[in-house]
């Protein structure tokens, strides 16, 4: 039981990445399908990018930790970027929209600090099963409360939620590349 709890807060700081990031993009004004697949995608990322860093192992870990941070941080920060200009533009110019390789960049952005995080589980000798999938179930569910957060919280700011939730994306590349 130990083991569960320690693995479900674990699971929830690398989900809070997601949480997080997903506020800004909730702020696109999603459809209540939109938020069932982006999270739904951001929960098989927090899946697969742990297992492939339990499977990667301990001879990487230290050379792979800074690179996923950077990479991770990079992606959050073109993200935001689009949706900055994107929100200058009319509705129908966007450049990426969370659906399509839109969606894939968004759930390969947050999942990236997973994969480090599974070369430390792989070290230590955790249940690949349960730690894969409860960092997914966990990610997946914290992406649909920040998205539906989001959503509801663009109704009140209204034309400048795009903005707003682009300068967060913008904010959490910076953080992790600084």
């Amino acid at each position: 039981m130990s083991e569960l709890f320690t693995l479900f807060i674990m699971a929830s700081a690398l989900g809070m990445d997601a949480f997080s990031v997903a506020l800004g993009m909730g702020m696109l004004g999603l459809r209540l399908r939109q938020i069932f697949d982006i999270g739904v995608t951001i929960g098989l990322f927090h899946i697969i990018m742990p297992l492939f860093g339990m499977v990667t192992g301990k001879l990487l870990s230290n050379y792979f930790g800074m690179i996923t941070t950077y990479i991770g941080g990079g992606l959050l920060l073109i993200i935001g970027l689009q949706m900055v200009v994107a929100s200058f533009k009319s509705d129908d110019e966007q450049i990426l929209q969370p659906i399509g390789f839109g969606l894939i960049l968004f759930a390969l952005s947050v999942s990236l600090d997973s994969f480090s995080a599974g070369l430390s589980f792989g070290i230590l000798g955790a249940k690949t099963a349960l730690t894969v999938l409860m960092i997914g179930v966990v990610s997946m569910v914290l992406s649909w409360i920040g998205l539906v957060i989001g959503s509801r919280f663009q109704k009140y700011i209204g034309s400048y939620g795009e903005l707003l939730g682009g300068f967060i994306l913008i904010g959490f590349g910076l953080k992790l590349i600084l």
